[in-house]
This record gives structure tokens, C-alpha cells and sequence, in this order.
């Protein structure tokens, strides 16, 4: 039987909260997305596509609400926080 690594709305939560966001209780991952990229710092970018590029280089299969979340909300304002900095 094999057994795959999932990435789920709980693990994205979890992520978030250990990087020190503040994640409202039953939050979707689209609405952890949200909460994430209000009042971005450039220390929050690090942390956040950090933690992007590690869902994303790693072995665990993201499930597609949490890819559509991340796609949506965290890529579009860490690169629009990197255009306005630049």
C-alpha cells in the first residue's frame, strides 16, 4: 500500500501560524492566503516565498484548493510587494 504526502488547508494553517501569522480558526486556505499577505514586510516576503518554494520543490502532493489559494493570493502579492520595492 502506498501512502503520499498531501498538503492540505490544515497543513497550509500550520505552516503559516509556525512562520508567526496569524491564521483565524477554521480559516479555508484561501482565506489563510488573504490574512498572510496583509501588511506584507520584506522579512513576511522572505518567510512566505520560502515557504512557497518549499510546497512547491518538495515531494508532497499539494491538494488543488490549497494550489489554487497559494496561486491566487501569496504569488500575485509577493510579486506585486517585490515590483513596488524594485
Amino acid at each position: 500500500m502506498m501512502h503520499a504526502d498531501l498538503i492540505d488547508q490544515d497543513d497550509l494553517l500550520g505552516q503559516l501560524r509556525a512562520l508567526g501569522f496569524e491564521m483565524p480558526a477554521g480559516a479555508s486556505a484561501e482565506q489563510a492566503c488573504e490574512s498572510a499577505v496583509r501588511g506584507l514586510s520584506e522579512e513576511r516576503v522572505k518567510a512566505l516565498r520560502g515557504m512557497v518554494e518549499q510546497l512547491y520543490t518538495g515531494s508532497a502532493t499539494i491538494l488543488p484548493a490549497v494550489r489554487q489559494a497559494i496561486d491566487q493570493q501569496l504569488l500575485p502579492a509577493l510579486a506585486q510587494f517585490n515590483s513596488s520595492k524594485g
